[in-house]
Parts: C-alpha cells; sequence; structure tokens
C-alpha cells in the first residue's frame, strides 16, 4: 500500500516539474486570434484581446498568481516585511529614476523647519532674488557727496577706510613705491591726508566735468533756436492779435449742454410687500382711534399745548430745514452761461449797492453782505428759538468738568389760549359721532349684525373696510380662521337685507367688493359657503317638491347669491365645484318652480338674465332658458286653440294662472313709457290701480322680447340657430297680439322676426357612421422604440425597463458566480499542490534517514 502511494506521488510530481518546464507556445500568425472592436472611444480602456486561444486564460492564471495567490499566502500572517522605499513596487520606473526620486525626498525631509536657520549648508542664500554673497561686495553703494549723474561708487581704498578698521590702509602700496615704502613706512595720519586730497580732487573733477556738459547744452540750446525759424515759421500765441471770431453754438449743442444741467432722477422708495402695508394701515387706524379717544376724553387741548419741541442747548441743530430752496440753477444762452439773471437777483437782493461797479466787486461784496445776512438770520433764529421754545425742568442734574453743580432750567413756555366748555363738549361729541377707526373681527352672526346695523350703506362699508385691514392675515396668526368665518356671516348678512321690506339693495350692493376681496384671500373657504348655500336651498326646493308637488319661485335672497357667484367664480368652466351647483339650480328653478303671480314673472325673468349671464361667454345650449321665455309669452296671449308651438313646465296650456300678462284695458299702451322694473317690485309688489297693473305687465313684455332678442344674438352662429327659435317665431308671428303694444314693443317685436329665420336649415343631424372610416395610406413609416433586442417581454415602457434589468442582473449575476469558481477552483489547485509538495519533501527526508541507518 505505501508503495502504490509513493508510485501516486511521484507521478504528480513528475507531473508538475513537466508542466513546469514545459516550452513556450509559439505564436503561429495564422492561429492568432483578434477581436476586433467596431468604434475607437477616446479615453475608453480597450478590452479587445490579441493572441492565441489560449493566452487570455493563461494570463487570467497569472493574475490570479499576483493577486489571490500573495493574499492567499499573506493571509493569518503578521510577521510580514514590507519594503516601503519609493518606486519600490512600481514596475514603471527605471532604477535611475527610482534613485533620482529617493534623492529629491530626502532632500526635502532634511529642509524642515527645524533646519530653516542652519547656514552651514552649501546652498546659496538669497535676499529679494539676490544673491548674499554678491550683495557683501556693496559695489552698489551711493556716494552721497556726488551730484554727478554717475552712481557714485565708493573706492577701494575709501572701502578699506571705512569698514575695514583701517587696517587696509598700513597694508595698502602703491605698484611704483614699493621700494621707498620698505624703507620709509608712512604713518596712519599720513595716509589719511592722502586719502582725502584724492577724494577732493575726484569731486573737483567731476564737478569740472558738470559744468562743462551745463556749457555745452546752453551753446547748443542757442545754435538751436537761431535756425528754428529756418524750419517753419509759425507765430508764437503770445504775438497773436487777430483773433478770428468762434462760431457760434447750434441748436443741437445748447441743448445737450443745457441737458447735462438738468436735476437727474430720485430714487424712489422699495416696493412694500402686502405684509408691510398691512401692518402700515393697521398703525395708521390705531393712530387715528387714539387721537378719536383723546378727543372725546377731553384731552386733545394738552398735546396742541406740547406741539414745540423742546431744544437744548447742546442741540447741533442738524434737523434744520429751509422753508425754501434759494438756490439758482444753471443756464446756458447762446452757448454761454447766463449770468445776467444771476446778477439781476443779486440786484433785487442788495439795493444798498451802487449799480457802477464791476462784477467781481459785486461778487465780493454780496458774499460779505450774505454773510452777515446769514449770521444775523441765525441770531434771529436763536432769538425766536429762546423765545418760543421752553427748556423743561430736570430733576438730574449735569456736572461740568470743573466739578461744578447741577443748573435748573428756565420754563418760558407761552400759555394757550382757554377752551371755553362748550367748544370741549362740542369736541366731545363730534368725536363720539365719528365711526370707531379699529374693529374686532365679529366671532358669530350676531355679532356682525350687532355691528352693522344702525348705520348707513356707506358706514358699513367703511366698518368692513377697517375691519379687514385691521385684522389682516399677516398681522396675527389667528385672523385668517375669522375672516375666514366672516365671509360666511357676510353671505348671510346679505340675504336677511334681501328679505327685508323693502329690501335694502343699496347696502347690499356696497358690500359687494368687500365680499369679492375674501374670496380672493380665501378661495377655498368661500367655496365651501357658497356651495354649502346652495345645497341647502336645493334640498329646501326637493322637500317641498316631495310634500307640496310644486316649489315657489326663490326669494330674492336667493336670487342676489346666484348674482354674487356670478361675479365670484367663472361661469364660463366646463366644470366648476360652485357655478356647476349654481347652473343646476337655475335648470331646476326655471322647469320646477310655478308662476302664478306677478311677483313669480319678474322673479322668472330675473332668472333668465342671471341664466343668459351664465352662458355669455361660453355660449352653451340653455334649453330651460328658451323654454322659459316661450312659456312667458304664452302668458301673453288671450286665445289658447290651434296653437302652432308647445309649452312645457312649469307653464299650462290652459289654466288658471294662463292669463297673466294678458292687457285688462288695451288702451293703456298710449299712457305707457318705458322704465326698468325694480327688484323690489319681486320681493312684493304694491297695491296698484288697474292701469298701473298693465302698465307693470307691459314692461315685464317688453323686458321678455329682450331677453329673446339677446339670446338671437348670442345663438345666432349656431347651426342649429332657426330649429331652436321656430316655436318662439311661430307665436310672435301669429298669436301675440303686438298691434294693442306700444311703438317701442312693436319696434323689438320686428326686430326679433328679422333676426329668425323663416325656414330652419336643411342640414341633416350630426351621428355617427355606422363603420369605421378606413384611414388613407400614408408614406410616413411607423417608427416603433425598441429598448431592448432579444424577446421581447411587456407592453409597457416600464415593463421592458425593468425586464432589460433583470436579464442584466442574471448576466452579471452569472459572470460573478463564474469567476467565484473559477478562484475557488484555482485556490484548490494551489492547495493541493502545497500539500503534495509537503507529502513529496516529507517522504523524501524519511527515505533519507532509512538508508543511514
Amino acid at each position: 500500500m505505501m508503495r502504490k502511494q509513493q508510485t501516486f506521488s511521484r507521478g504528480l510530481s513528475d507531473k508538475v516539474r513537466k508542466s513546469k518546464a514545459a516550452p513556450e507556445i509559439q505564436k503561429n500568425p495564422f492561429e492568432v486570434k483578434i477581436n476586433r472592436k467596431k468604434f475607437d472611444v477616446l479615453g475608453r480602456k480597450s478590452k479587445h484581446d490579441v493572441g492565441l486561444p489560449g493566452v487570455s486564460r493563461s494570463r487570467a492564471i497569472q493574475k490570479r498568481k499576483d493577486t489571490l495567490l500573495k493574499e492567499f499566502r499573506l493571509k493569518d500572517k503578521n510577521n510580514t516585511f514590507i519594503d516601503r522605499r519609493f518606486g519600490e513596487y512600481d514596475s514603471k520606473l527605471t532604477p535611475e529614476e527610482k534613485i533620482l526620486q529617493r534623492f529629491t525626498l530626502e532632500r526635502q525631509r532634511t529642509q524642515d523647519r527645524k533646519d530653516m536657520y542652519n547656514l552651514n549648508e552649501e546652498e546659496e542664500l538669497t535676499h529679494y532674488g539676490q544673491s548674499l554673497a554678491e550683495m557683501e561686495k556693496m559695489t552698489d553703494v551711493i556716494d552721497s557727496d556726488s551730484d554727478s549723474e554717475e552712481k557714485g561708487l565708493l573706492s577701494a581704498e575709501l572701502t578699506a577706510t571705512h569698514f575695514g578698521g583701517g587696517g587696509g590702509l598700513l597694508r595698502k602700496k602703491s605698484a611704483g613705491d614699493d621700494e621707498e615704502e620698505e624703507h620709509k613706512p608712512r604713518s596712519r595720519q599720513e595716509l589719511i591726508e592722502e586719502l582725502i586730497i584724492k577724494s577732493k580732487q575726484e569731486k573737483r573733477e567731476r564737478q569740472t566735468q558738470k559744468e562743462e556738459a551745463q556749457e555745452l547744452t546752453e551753446k547748443l540750446d542757442q545754435e538751436w533756436k537761431s535756425i528754428q525759424n529756418l524750419l517753419a515759421h509759425k507765430t508764437p500765441k503770445a504775438e497773436r492779435t487777430d483773433e478770428t471770431d468762434k462760431p457760434k453754438l447750434d441748436q443741437y449743442d445748447m441743448m445737450v449742454r443745457e441737458l447735462g444741467f438738468e436735476m437727474k432722477a430720485q430714487p424712489s422708495e422699495k416696493l412694500k410687500s402686502a405684509e408691510e402695508l398691512a401692518r402700515e394701515e393697521r398703525q395708521r387706524l390705531q393712530t387715528l382711534e387714539a387721537d378719536r379717544l383723546k378727543r372725546m376724553m377731553g384731552d386733545a387741548e394738552e398735546d396742541a399745548v406740547q406741539t414745540n419741541t423742546h431744544i437744548s442747548a447742546d442741540d447741533m441743530n442738524d434737523g434744520f430745514i429751509l422753508d425754501g430752496d434759494d438756490r439758482k440753477t444753471l443756464a446756458y444762452k447762446d452757448g454761454k452761461w447766463n449770468i445776467e439773471g444771476e446778477e439781476e437777483e443779486k440786484e433785487d437782493e442788495d439795493g444798498d449797492e451802487e449799480g457802477g461797479e464791476e462784477e467781481e466787486e459785486e461778487d465780493d461784496e454780496d458774499d460779505a453782505e450774505g454773510e452777515e445776512d446769514d449770521e444775523e438770520g441765525e441770531d434771529d433764529d436763536e432769538d425766536d428759538a429762546d423765545e418760543d421754545h421752553c427748556d423743561l425742568q430736570s430733576d438730574e442734574g449735569s456736572e461740568d468738568e470743573d466739578g461744578q453743580g447741577a443748573e435748573e432750567e428756565q420754563v418760558c413756555a407761552e400759555e394757550p389760549p382757554a377752551v371755553s366748555e362748550e367748544q370741549k363738549k362740542a369736541a366731545q361729541e363730534a368725536a363720539k359721532a365719528e365711526l370707531p377707526y379699529t374693529f374686532p373681527a365679529p366671532e358669530s352672526y350676531s355679532d356682525l349684525k350687532q355691528l352693522l346695523q344702525g348705520h348707513g350703506s356707506e358706514q358699513q362699508r367703511l366698518i368692513l373696510d377697517r375691519t379687514l385691514k385691521c385684522n389682516h392675515p399677516s398681522l396675527s396668526a389667528g385672523n385668517k380662521a375669522k375672516l375666514q368665518k366672516l365671509f360666511g356671516f357676510l353671505l348671510e348678512y346679505v340675504g336677511d337685507l334681501a328679505t327685508q321690506n323693502p329690501p335694502d339693495l343699496r347696502t347690499v350692493s356696497a358690500l359687494i367688493p368687500q365680499i369679492c376681496g375674501l374670496c380672493q384671500m380665501f378661495p377655498e373657504a368661500a367655496c365651501k359657503a357658497v356651495q354649502t348655500l346652495l345645497s341647502d336651498s336645493g334640498h329646501s326646493m326637493e322637500e317641498t317638491l316631495e310634500v307640496k308637488g310644486r316649489a315657489p319661485m326663490p326669494d330674492l335672497d336667493m336670487l342676489v347669491l346666484l348674482k354674487i357667484t356670478a361675479l365670484l367664480f367663472p361661469s364660463s368652466d366646463f366644470r366648476h365645484p360652485v357655478t356647476t351647483p349654481a347652473f343646476l339650480f337655475l335648470s331646476q328653478a326655471l322647469t320646477r318652480c310655478a308662476v302664478v303671480s306677478l311677483e313669480d314673472v319678474c322673479k322668472g325673468l330675473v332668472l333668465c338674465c342671471l341664466a343668459l349671464e351664465y352662458v355669455s361667454l361660453s355660449q352653451r345650449i340653455f334649453p330651460e332658458l328658451l323654454n322659459f321665455l316661450l312659456g312667458l309669452l304664452h302668458l301673453t296671449v288671450s286665445d289658447k286653440h290651434n296653437m302652432g308651438y308647445t309649452v312645457v313646465s312649469p307653464f299650462r296650456r290652459q289654466g288658471k294662472s294662463c292669463d297673466l300678462l294678458v292687457l285688462k284695458d288695451p288702451n293703456v299702451s298710449h299712457s305707457w313709457n318705458r322704465k326698468p322694473i325694480s327688484l323690489q317690485t319681486a320681493h312684493r309688489l304694491p297695491a296698484q290701480s288697474p292701469v298701473e297693473r298693465d302698465h307693470y305687465r307691459l314692461s315685464l313684455i317688453d323686458s321678455c322680447l329682450d331677453l329673446v332678442k339677446r339670446c338671437t344674438w348670442l345663438y345666432k352662429d349656431l347651426p342649429s340657430y332657426a330649429h331652436i327659435f321656430q316655436p318662439i317665431r311661430a307665436l310672435l308671428l301669429k298669436h301675440l297680439p303686438v298691434e294693442g303694444y306700444p311703438a317701442p314693443i312693436q319696434d323689438l317685436h320686428r326686430e326679433i322676426l328679422d333676426a329668425i329665420p323663416e325656414k330652419p336649415s336643411q342640414h341633416a343631424p350630426l351621428v355617427f357612421k355606422k363603420k369605421k372610416p378606413i384611414p388613407l395610406k400614408l408614406f410616413t413609416p411607423k417608427i416603433v422604440q425598441i429598448l431592448d433586442y432579444g424577446k421581447k417581454r411587456g407592453n409597457t415602457k416600464e415593463e421592458k425597463e425593468r425586464e432589460r434589468l433583470k436579464h442584466k442582473y442574471k448576466r452579471e449575476f452569472k459572470g460573478a458566480l463564474r469567476e467565484i469558481r473559477k478562484d475557488t477552483r484555482f485556490l484548490a489547485r494551489e492547495k493541493l499542490s502545497d500539500v503534495m509538495s509537503r507529502d513529496a519533501e516529507r517522504k523524501r527526508k524519511a527515505l533519507k534517514r532509512k538508508n543511514r541507518k
């Protein structure tokens, strides 16, 4: 058994050795595999391999040996030696570059802050880019005694004398007197005297050279002047006597110069936000209210006494403002300054001056006198201030620099004239009669009613306006909820005003702007409030219809609410949360509310006006409106037989209330005058005589015909225009007793008949085709977006994108698993080779020991 294991291990070891000693694969150009790429993308690393079929596998194994195998060898080992020298593991650097980089880093490491002042280095020291070694030679020293243009350089002897300690003079010897100096040495005093003589001689020579240069310069200037006239003959400015007159400036130039002296535009104040404006408005109202309360209490006179402000003795009078601006503006006249106007003004101000003096003297005297006048004016102002203003007595004294005590100031205020008791009471009564300037927001409807009752329409509008300003939403957190409630209270209050007897419609009109303002501030709350009122009215109408079988016409408060709804919200929308319920309520009222009196006829006309206003922009067909107008015209017909039209609910062909608009006296048409119908008659018709009631019927007929005319104008562009108005045309043409009506009504009747064609159009009604039409063949190709190739799964774009991501995820996941398996197999082979090599080495040693024995 042992022999089999030995032979097996030897065979494996032989295979390993043979694999290590295998020769390199020879590259055959016909076997080289090239993975070509379609495009060269700049900056992207190429992943296409070029080589033999087995080369990529060998590269992968070599890469794993360099990375994975090293990590495996160093696993669970702490005593590793890592060479941290620069560039040791960088195969791109050559040995020479590594040495150079290491030397550079070593030099940088020695140049730390601790070696900043070490002067023993071999490096050259500099100062502002100049070498200190060159600066020590003192080659640029300037001789202070030299006035020449040369930069006086100190001689070597002088430098040695002053900066060398004098020793250099003793060692300095001339070349010609070497032998004499050896026998006759000179003392220090003699050397200094010789140095002084040489320096004076050099200075004298420089002065002589400077004087010679100056003489040469003057001589050259004189010679140049002599030949200058020969070069160009031009008279100097001083010798010119005849000067040409300057041309006058054009009107354009004068205007440009005048524009330069005009006043520039002043900067305007910045635009304030809504919060700032509301805050300022509330502050203003609070100030006015405080003033009114003081006048009510009789405290206004005390404030009037203290109108003059206190001016202290130390006041610098910084806030002094002149009453008038006496500054004069500059002006041009014929291209020159207009100084004559200024001189005339000065002569008017200073009448004591003589008129024959020169302008300069006048200006000087004017300035002097102006200063004197200013000083006198200041003295007068100070005197007036001392007389008019008062210094209040202060309890606290102010100490001087010398330590003196406090001094009390004198009170010199003039007493105001006494106010009588009658005037005081009259002012208090007037203040009480005024409206307060600040109002709290009402918490309930009773509070609002108590706040507004007893005041006129304009006063109620003013109270609401001040309430909104004092309780603006930006001023406090709880004001928003209060004003939202106020909108509902106002709608309820307007309804109460409309149901009074007589209705107060003037106050309703005055309160409309405040209601609109609240609706703009809180549209959602306004929408909910109006929706609530409309739904309540609709439910009450349904309950009445269920109980009695018929419902009365809406009261005036509901008519006013419908009008306010048309003003606040858009009526041309296809669907709207407020106007659509109002539209449905109108249609219900026009079809289900019975007409049993002239008041109902008036209310119905008001509803028709509102319905026409609702559809005026959208031009939507309103069949209930046309049917109701046809029913009202049917009430004017006395003979109800052989009709060419049909009336619908709420009207009947014959009955008790079918003759409401029939005239009792045909002769009353001569005394009728056209005038608008008052809405108060819709609430309750006052007791009138038969003639007045016939006049009222004629007014209703006139209004009804006018509405029919407006409907014809509105729907004249519709294809079915003539078909819609055929019943009305038949009634007007054959059954309406227009002969007994006044001329204005007859003219209106004629205009309506002219506007409606006799025969309806023969256009076929629009219907859908039975078969879907076949579309024409187009040459434009049908473009289908393909998000991913291969299998097409999913219908929508999101599903296709999800499938594409799933496919990509699976592909990446499979690739990762493949790489992990390859790494695992590689590590297993390495572990097996290690085990086999250890077993072979152990057996070899055991066999060796056995052979020794």
